[in-house]
């Protein structure tokens, strides 16, 4: 299995080499010859101290790509695809909201059922979650009662940012968004374009507005 990591960033001085040394240290990568993997950042023009961190830790990714101007989380997204060579896409946030240490959770689901998709819960979280913000958290139950009953699945949380899936089932010049709404676009085309989505729980760490 080759797993590409997609990772936006934009203005993270804070996090982003916290969560590469934590993705570095996985042992079930080091330790499975079987498991291959690819970190691609895309820093979309941070105008903190992102670029240069990432500048001076080159041997805890595999490529950057670096926007000449701030495009949207989509964008990224969209260019770390189309620089992917893995069979496997896996979408990190830069931020440490989300834990590399669930990507097993991902592995094994794909490992035992063949998944074409496995999406994360925070709602129905392993060791901890976050207090979310209510409002926030109303707004997600709707949209995901909508994509449940449009698409006729049952996910308990279709916004949690962390998915897994067959990188055949997308091409990425046909994605609309260019923004944070893409990930809803991708998961319509993964379930229209694939047969067996799984759900797993994630734990969660989630930053209030301030932070």
């Amino acid at each position: 299995m080759f797993i590409s990591i997609l990772i936006p960033v934009y203005n993270e001085e804070k996090s982003i080499n916290k969560v590469l040394k934590k993705i570095d240290e996985l042992k079930f990568f080091n330790d499975n010859p079987n498991l291959k993997k690819e970190i691609i950042v895309i820093d979309d023009s941070s105008t903190d101290g992102t670029k240069k961190i990432l500048n001076e830790n080159p041997k805890l990714f595999s490529k950057l790509i670096t926007n000449d101007k701030n495009y949207g989380k989509g964008f990224c997204v969209k260019k770390g695809l189309e620089a992917s060579k893995g069979d496997y896409v896996l979408i990190q946030d830069a931020d440490e909201e989300y834990d590399p240490n669930d990507y097993i959770k991902f592995i094994e689901c794909v490992q035992k059922f063949d998944a074409d998709l496995v999406i994360g819960s925070r709602f129905i979280y392993d060791k901890y979650t976050r207090s979310h913000n209510f409002f926030n958290k109303i707004g997600n139950t709707i949209i995901t009662l909508l994509f449940n009953i449009i698409y006729n699945t049952t996910f308990t949380d279709i916004y949690c940012c962390y998915i897994f899936f067959k990188k055949d089932l997308i091409d990425q010049k046909k994605l609309k968004s260019n923004g944070f709404e893409q990930h809803a676009e991708i998961l319509c085309n993964l379930v229209k374009n694939g047969e067996k989505y799984f759900e797993v729980p994630v734990n969660y760490n989630g930053r209030t507005i301030s932070e």
